[in-house]
């Protein structure tokens, strides 16, 4: 990943310079990664607790 491509992600997840503080590389990619999942609607079933005390 080259330095204008990271920054690129950073502007598109909201993150300031002063957030890049707290956060490493791997978090922002974690991060730009999971906002792409945002996107998914396959996820249409919640598990309720009788599917936790199955598992």
């Amino acid at each position: 990943m080259t330095t204008p491509l990271f920054l690129l992600r950073c502007v598109q997840l909201g993150i300031s310079i002063r957030d890049l503080d707290l956060l490493t590389i791997g978090m922002v990619n974690d991060m730009y990664s999971e906002s792409r999942n945002d996107e998914y609607k396959g996820y249409s079933e919640i598990a309720t607790q009788f599917d936790m005390d199955a598992f």
